[in-house]
């Protein structure tokens, strides 16, 4: 029986991230995960704290020649509604920033996480899958399926939104679906894209292109299940075309990538994010749409939270209530990101007048008052920083 400090179930990119991050904090970590097949062509947009982090981990320069800046964000409606809102532009160079952040293939994360963990001493990578978790005041026993165990002090959960530590623990969840589906996929396309990310919003989604190296890009394209479904049909050159005329033809002709993807749209949240010698991190946790890139951005913050309360003192033992810690440490930011990511979703979906006249006006308003916008992006790529920094601005004003 292997006794180690932390044990991290689940080998996804948070998992990975989390197990490299542990052990760089100076904790002996056994990363529980069994083989899979990494053949990912997803990218993900990571965003300007999240970059940091990855430099503190001394992983940024092995991934940043395959990545493309996020120097621009702009947002059109594209629906064909009554009261549409202005095109509205967010410019990183507004907030002294050379990009908001970096679109990634994810084949890239994967291959520079799997050989920074192999190369890295504090961890042991267990190709096997969890059977049983038993919690105790002393520590975490670890059953595999491979008939051995190990012993930790604590667990973390990056076992998806099926977890299994989270079950163990006796967490509830609240869930809840779309009528929505999500294309994902990649395209070359004629003219360059300048860093431009464009999402457009229309009426059963956002329809949202990310930079890639050179002239190409990746689309979430959201859609009503049927017509994701029929799309996905046609031949890469009928999409292509009807990518390319959603896109206004910003980008000349398109050429879509093979290996299209469909996946509904569901939302999650555990009614907990950590118990007692064990936390639930990346979709163990919190699932939403793949709205506004906060996916993976939320689960670093998870993670740099964790890093902060396991690894302040790793010569001391880790703690029986770290997980309640971890817990309170998270809800505010997990909850609020979910709550927003929703609200624009629905907003998007809503036929009723009031909602729509909101959702305009709120556009119109960040189009023309350039300290809210500046409010605005600063908050997108580190949140409660921005907010932060205007409340203290402001008692000391009031203060005055």
């Amino acid at each position: 029986m292997k006794q180690i400090e932390v044990a991290v179930i689940g080998g996804g990119l948070a998992g990975m991230i989390a197990a490299f991050a542990l052990a760089r904090g100076g904790r002996s970590v056994a990363l529980v995960a069994a083989p899979h097949n990494r053949a990912d062509k997803r990218t993900t947009a990571l965003m300007d704290q999240s970059i940091r982090f990855l430099e503190r981990l001394t992983l940024w320069d092995k991934i940043v020649p395959s990545t493309a800046a996020l120097t621009t964000m702009r947002i059109i409606d594209g629906t064909s509604r009554l009261l549409r809102a202005p095109t509205v532009s967010f410019r990183s160079s507004e907030i002294g920033l050379e990009a908001f952040g970096y679109n990634i293939p994810n084949a890239v994360l994967l291959d520079t996480l799997s050989r920074a963990i192999a190369a890295e001493g504090n961890i042991a990578h267990i190709e096997a899958t969890a059977s049983e978790i038993t919690f105790r005041d002393d520590g975490v026993t670890i059953a595999l399926d491979n008939g051995q165990s190990i012993e930790a002090a604590f667990v973390v959960g990056s076992d998806g939104r099926n977890s299994m530590v989270r079950e163990t623990l006796g967490i509830k969840v609240k869930g809840w679906s779309y009528p929505q589906s999500a294309m994902v996929l990649n395209f070359a396309h004629s003219l360059p894209h300048q860093n431009i990310s464009t999402e457009f919003h229309t009426e059963s989604g956002p329809f949202t292109q990310v930079p890639l190296p050179g002239n190409r890009s990746s689309l979430v394209w959201v859609q009503k299940p049927a017509e994701a479904a029929a799309n996905a049909d046609k031949s890469l050159e009928e999409l292509g075309g009807l990518v390319e005329e959603r896109m206004q033809s910003m980008l000349g002709q398109v050429m879509i990538e093979d290996n299209v993807q469909v996946w509904p749209l569901s939302g999650m949240t555990a009614h907990r994010f950590g118990k007692g010698r064990a936390a639930l991190i990346g979709e163990a946790a919190h699932v939403f749409p793949p709205i506004g890139a906060q996916g993976l951005n939320l689960s670093l913050r998870d993670i740099l939270a964790l890093s902060d309360i396991l690894c302040s003192r790793p010569d001391q033992p880790i703690p029986a209530s770290a997980g309640d810690i971890f817990d309170r440490r998270r809800r505010a930011d997990v909850i609020s990101r979910t709550t927003s990511v929703d609200l624009l979703n629905r907003s998007l979906l809503s036929d009723f007048l009031p909602v729509q006249m909101l959702r305009a006006a709120g556009l119109h308003v960040l189009s023309a008052l350039a300290p809210l916008r500046n409010l605005v992006m600063r908050e997108g790529i580190e949140p409660g920083g921005a907010l932060g920094n205007f409340s203290s601005k402001l008692r000391e004003k009031l203060r005055r």
